[in-house]
């Protein structure tokens, strides 16, 4: 099984706890260790927002912020590669073709940012495109996708399946709607409707739950089921017992 794994800033390093890194490189590890070959592409979270917010005060443009926002994903990306074994590559690819070859090889890619103006929520679905993945996981601080921001609206609507086009149409209206916040943004929600890669959202912030999500596809977030496809994927990692 192919499954790339996205996840949070402020999931992975919200206070550069390296007990939480850990428990995260632990079950990716455990994932390739039972056969799956995995990539994972992590955000930049609150710090990435502190540097970016510096950065705009002191006079950076827009282009200029989003290269400080990669370069914090990849340090992001270097914390959990420091964190795996020697199956890790060694640094972060910077673009798709080199982590789909040390995907090839067997190796798990870990990769951050890429270009600006493209956030890792979309980066996680272009490698997953790039790469055929059979499995998609955004591991993030919310426990699914909602109609509306649950923080701010108190009768928000949690979804537990949607098909790839309903996911834009959501994402499009939260995106509409200043100052709410979506589990992936809109670049990422049209390229999972183009690719139709199966796709799961769900709160990571403890890993376990991305392990159940991949081996048994049993989880409290929301299935991204692609048009035409049956609910229910053959081919997870094992059955569960």
């Amino acid at each position: 099984m192919k499954v790339v794994v996205s996840i949070g800033g402020s999931v992975l390093a919200p206070d550069l706890r390296s007990e939480r890194v850990r428990a995260h490189a632990d079950v990716i590890e455990t994932l390739a260790a039972e056969g799956c070959t995995v990539g994972t592409v992590v955000g930049g979270g609150g710090v990435a927002r502190e540097y970016i917010g510096a950065a705009r005060e002191l006079g950076a443009n827009e282009i200029e912020l989003d290269d400080i926002g990669i370069d914090v994903t990849r340090l992001n990306a270097r914390l959990l590669i420091a964190a795996l074994s020697e199956q890790a590559a060694p640094s972060p690819p910077e673009d798709y073709e080199s982590a789909g070859a040390a995907m090839h090889r067997g190796d798990i890619a870990v990769m951050g940012g890429v270009t600006p103006g493209q956030t890792t929520d979309a980066v996680s679905a272009a490698l997953a495109e790039y790469v055929n993945a059979d499995l998609l996981v955004y591991a993030t601080s919310v426990d699914g996708v909602y109609s509306d921001d649950p923080n701010e609206t108190d009768d928000a609507r949690k979804y537990d399946e949607l098909d790839a086009g309903e996911l834009v149409d959501v994402i499009a209206g939260l995106e509409m709607n200043a100052g709410s916040s979506a589990p992936v943004d809109l670049l990422a929600a049209k390229l999972i409707e183009r690719s139709g890669v199966r796709t799961i959202v769900l709160d990571g912030t403890e890993p376990e739950r991305i392990a159940d999500a991949v081996r048994y596809g049993d989880h409290a977030g929301t299935d991204i089921v692609p048009d035409g496809a049956d609910d229910q994927m053959t081919y997870w990692v094992r059955d569960e017992q």
